[in-house]
């Protein structure tokens, strides 16, 4: 029973890692960061990267527990959680 919670404590760790783990997902992070409540159009734009990309990247991180959305009627704003700006504040320390 404990070697199970254990395995669920690390695979949780793991999500959360691989959800900042690309140097993409790291530029995220930062805009987010200075720019809270940015679309997905806005922050492809501002990386010059493809909005399918983006999309995929966030959709990693949401699931990481690093971004929130919030609906605002056609459009989804993102924003970081307290978990990402922890992230963010390891990276920097690390970097």
């Amino acid at each position: 029973m404990e070697n199970m919670k254990n395995k669920l404590k690390y695979r949780k760790l793991e999500r959360i890692v691989k959800g900042f783990a690309n140097h993409r997902r790291l530029q995220i992070l930062e805009l987010l960061y200075k720019e809270p409540e940015l679309s997905v159009q806005e922050v492809a734009e501002k990386l010059k990267s493809e909005f399918k990309n983006i999309s995929a990247h966030i959709t990693k991180m949401a699931i990481a527990g690093l971004v929130m959305k919030r609906s605002e009627g056609n459009i989804v704003r993102h924003k970081l959680t307290k978990r990402g700006k922890s992230i963010l504040k390891f990276v920097r320390i690390i970097e």
